[in-house]
Parts: structure tokens; C-alpha cells; sequence
């Protein structure tokens, strides 16, 4: 987020944050949580973060961040907490001076919770952490623009495992060539740790990647994200290696179809949990519904799961700006699973989808 288009948006996140601030009557807000101190600053690495209505915002950071925070973080002061001294302390300090009455936060422990109450006995102690889930799950230009490189490179990355998967290779041998393309592209990083489940391992949702290796007819699932200046991407194909069989084939196609339809039906003003009913229907008709053991997708941005939540229960409305993924699967115990995965962004009539590699099934 550099430049003067990522100031201006910075600036008009803290502005936004500001008026949320004074639709609940808090004087401030307290800022724990690294990705919202890193979403309003620009800056990764702070300790805590103070925004006022008062217009005075600061950033206290320990040394060792102190002169990187001096050089990078955007419309804060940059306070020092230097040794011996206590945040917690310093930061009531701050807020006697400032006559705080109603202090929101977006996250506490229980023990910074009871030091701040004993120290600030007339402060009357707010959650706020919906506030900065609003504001963050809506992407402005600046994460859009991020979000699609860190998409670019996923589906580089997919691209390789899509051209070295095969029998005798090891899935951590894959994760590790799929993660080596995407550091020699330009990722920072993964969003997650590289997926890579073969065989029988392919049934477990999040089997992460060991030291086994691929033998002809397995499922092989593949998840990977790549990141990208601190921003996520998402996305899983799956492969079988040689012919597929007759059942392989159906669970495949049913999948890729939910995966379709779900997309098809994305759009700002949609509920969620229709979109999560559209995929999910469709897989218990084919007769495979128990075996859909998670939600269709989840919001992605600075975290890799974030709101909104696509699931049966969920009460959240899409909007244009929400980026998110689409990742119907059939997991099936004892013979192995499938899972399609995509990043789409909202639109306000249909998605652009993010993640761009080849639905290809036989390798």
C-alpha cells in the first residue's frame, strides 16, 4: 500500500472508522489485533493502536520495530516502549490524558482487560470488533489490487503442481516445488500451510502434506495460497493420477458442478447461507451429502478466513467488495475426497474470479 492512492485510501479507512466510532458514542478505539493495526497504519509490527475522535492516533511499538514503524506507518505518532516500561501502563497513561469515557477494543485478553479496568475505574469498556470487520470486509481499490497479484501467484503455483503431479513423486515434494515457483515469482509467502493430501489422505479436509507418495489412481487434493504484501489467496484443485475411476469421475463432476452453480449465483444483496444451500443441495442429490462436511467458503483479505462466512448458518449478506472463496468438497472416508476451490470478488451482479487455473482432473 504505497503511493498516493494506498495514503488516500488509508486516510479514508481511519476517516470511516472514525464515523462508526461516533455512531456508537465511543471516544476511542483500542486496537490489539496485528492485522487491524496493519489495515488502518500500513505498517506490520505494532504493539498496540490508539484511534481517537480526538484526532490523535498512536502506535506504540517496542524497539526493535521502532524505527521501521518511524519510517512506514501512516497517520499515527509512533510512541517507543522502551525497556522496563509496560504497555499496559503506558497506555491508561494516555487515556486519563485524553478524558476517555467510552473506550471501545477490538480484542483483549482477560488479563490486559482486568490491568485496564483497574487503572481506568471510570471508563466504561466497549466491544468493538464488529467495527473493524465492516470496514475490513470490504476491499477498497488498493487490497483489490493486491488480492489479484497474490491470486496470480496461487494459480501460478497451482499451474506447477498441475504439471509435476504424478506417481512416485512425494506430496511434500509437490508442496515444495508449488511454494518454490511462487517465492521466484514475487510471493511474500503462503496464506496457509501448502496442502497436498494423496490417496486416502485426499478424505481428510485439511490433511496438510507428509512424506508419502503417489501411486496410480489416487486423488490427489491440492490447496495453496500464495501471499502477497500481506494480503491472501486461496484455491484448491484436485487431481487423479491415470484413469479415473467410474466413481472418482461422478464425485469429481459433482463437485465441479455445486462449485458452478454456486458461483453462478453470487452477487452483492445474496445471503450467504443461499449460496452455501445452492452447492449443498446439489451434492445431496447426487446422494453424496453427508460427505460435504464444512462450509462453502469463507471472506479472505489481510487473514486467511475472514468474513463473511458462507456456511448453513450464517447471517451475513454478501456485499459488492467482499472477496471470498468458493470450495465445495466430498469427502469420503476409506476411499478419498475431492475439493474445487476459487477467490472471487463480489460484484454488484455476479463475481470476477481471481484464482485462474485449469479445472483438469487426469494427470
Amino acid at each position: 500500500m504505497q503511493g498516493d492512492h494506498g495514503k488516500m485510501n488509508l486516510k479514508n479507512r481511519v476517516e470511516k472508522l472514525l464515523c462508526l466510532m461516533e455512531s456508537k458514542s465511543l471516544d476511542c478505539l483500542l486496537i490489539t489485533n496485528a492485522k487491524n493495526m496493519e489495515y488502518l497504519t500500513s505498517f506490520e509490527g505494532g504493539s498496540l493502536l490508539l484511534i481517537s475522535r480526538n484526532g490523535e492516533n498512536m502506535l506504540f511499538v517496542y524497539g526493535v520495530n521502532y524505527e521501521a514503524a518511524r519510517a512506514k506507518a501512516k497517520g499515527v505518532l509512533v510512541k517507543l516502549v522502551k525497556y522496563g516500561e509496560i504497555l499496559v501502563d503506558k497506555t491508561a497513561e494516555m487515556l486519563r490524558a485524553w478524558k476517555i469515557h467510552r473506550l471501545g477494543f477490538d480484542s483483549l485478553t482477560v488479563s490486559t482487560y482486568l490491568k485496564l479496568k483497574e487503572r481506568l475505574d471510570n471508563v466504561e469498556f466497549k466491544d468493538a470488533s464488529n467495527i473493524m470487520w465492516s470496514l475490513r470486509k470490504i476491499k477498497d481499490s488498493d487490497e483489490i489490487s493486491l488480492m489479484k497479484k497474490a491470486a496470480e501467484l496461487t494459480s501460478l503455483g497451482m499451474q506447477k503442481a498441475l504439471e509435476i503431479v504424478e506417481a512416485g513423486i512425494s506430496e511434500r515434494e509437490v508442496a515444495a516445488e508449488i511454494e518454490y515457483a511462487m517465492r521466484k515469482k514475487g510471493s511474500d509467502g503462503v496464506s496457509f500451510d501448502t496442502i497436498v493430501s494423496s490417496g486416502l489422505n485426499s478424505a481428510y479436509p485439511h490433511g496438510g502434506c507428509g512424506d508419502r507418495v503417489m501411486k496410480e489412481g489416487d486423488f490427489v487434493v491440492v490447496d495453496v495460497g500464495a501471499k502477497y504484501r500481506s494480503y491472501c489467496s486461496d484455491m484448491t484443485r484436485t487431481f487423479i493420477i491415470g484413469k479415473p475411476s467410474p466413481k472418482q469421475l461422478k464425485i469429481y463432476e459433482t463437485v465441479r458442478k455445486a462449485q458452478m452453480l454456486a458461483a453462478e449465483n453470487v452477487r452483492a444483496g445474496v445471503e450467504a447461507r443461499e449460496i452455501d444451500h445452492i452447492a449443498r443441495d446439489f451434492i445431496s442429490r447426487a446422494g453424496y451429502g453427508e460427505y460435504f462436511v464444512h462450509g462453502l467458503g469463507h471472506g479472505v483479505g489481510l487473514d486467511i478466513h475472514e468474513p463473511p462466512t458462507l456456511n448453513p448458518y450464517s447471517k451475513d449478506v454478501l456485499s459488492e467488495g467482499n472477496v471470498l472463496t468458493i470450495e465445495p468438497g466430498i469427502y469420503i472416508p476409506g476411499f478419498g475426497g475431492v475439493r474445487i476451490e476459487d477467490t472471487v470478488l463480489v460484484l454488484d451482479g455476479g463475481v470476477e474470479k481471481l484464482t485462474d487455473a485449469p479445472y483438469v482432473y487426469q494427470v
